[in-house]
C-alpha cells in the first residue's frame, strides 16, 4: 500500500480510506450472499382437512350421504321391516365417515344434520324406484287394480277381508285416488326416514364425541 494518498496526505498503516479526501486505498472483493429462501408456511396443527358443517354444498357430506343412502335403501327394500335398524344405522355411519374424511368431530346438531342429508338422499332414491315400479304396474293389463287382485287371489284371505280390500282396490281405478295414495305413501316414508336418520346421526355425534 502507498504511504501517501494522491492528495498528499500521509496514510496510516493498512488504511482503507484516506482520512483527508476519503479516497479508497485498496479494492475489496464483496461476495454477494444468495437470498435465503422464505420458510414455507407450516399447516396449522389440528386444522380439519375439509372444514365446514355438513350441508348439500359440502362435497364430502354429499358423497358420504349418497354412499350410505344407497346401502340403506337396498337393505330397506331387501328387508322392509328392518328399517328401524337400517335407517338409524345409516345416520350413525354417515357421521362416522364424515368425521373420518374431514378430520373434525361433529356436534349433536351437526350430526343430526348429517343424518338428515343421508335420509333425504335415501328418500330420493326410494322415490325414483317407487315411481318406476308404480309406472310399470300401471302400464300392465289391468293396471294397479289388476295387480292387487292377483295378489289377493294368490293368498288365502277371508271373504269379509277380501271384500274390504276389493273396495280399496276399486279406488285405485281412479287416477286422482292413485295420485293421493302415491303422495300419502311418499309423505309417510319421508317422515319415517327423516326421523330415524336424524336420530341416528345425533346419536352417532354424541357417541363419537366421547371417544
Amino acid at each position: 500500500m502507498p504511504d501517501f494518498c494522491s492528495c498528499g496526505a500521509q496514510l496510516p498503516e493498512d488504511a482503507r480510506f484516506c482520512h483527508k479526501c476519503g479516497k479508497p486505498q485498496r479494492e475489496e472483493i464483496v461476495v454477494e450472499q444468495p437470498p435465503s429462501p422464505l420458510p414455507a408456511a407450516a399447516p396449522a396443527l389440528g386444522a380439519p382437512a375439509w372444514p365446514g358443517v355438513p350441508s348439500f354444498h359440502h362435497p364430502v357430506a354429499v358423497r358420504v350421504g349418497l354412499f350410505v343412502a344407497s346401502i340403506a335403501t337396498f337393505l330397506c327394500l331387501a328387508l322392509p321391516f328392518g328399517f328401524v335398524i337400517w335407517l338409524p344405522s345409516a345416520g350413525f355411519t354417515s357421521v362416522y365417515l364424515f368425521s373420518r374424511r374431514t378430520g373434525q368431530s361433529l356436534s349433536v346438531r351437526n350430526g343430526a344434520r348429517m343424518g338428515w342429508i343421508s335420509g333425504i338422499l335415501s328418500f330420493l332414491i326410494i322415490t325414483v324406484l317407487f315411481t318406476i315400479i308404480a309406472t310399470a304396474l300401471a302400464s300392465r293389463p289391468g293396471g294397479l287394480p289388476g295387480f292387487f287382485r292377483e295378489q289377493i287371489s294368490a293368498q288365502s284371505i277371508p271373504t269379509i277381508r277380501s271384500q274390504d280390500m276389493e273396495r280399496a282396490i276399486e279406488m285405485l281405478a281412479n287416477p286422482v285416488d292413485q295420485a293421493m295414495v302415491y303422495i300419502f305413501f311418499l309423505l309417510v316414508w319421508f317422515t319415517v326416514i327423516s326421523v330415524f336418520c336424524v336420530a341416528g346421526g345425533a346419536i352417532g355425534a354424541k357417541v363419537l364425541d366421547k371417544e
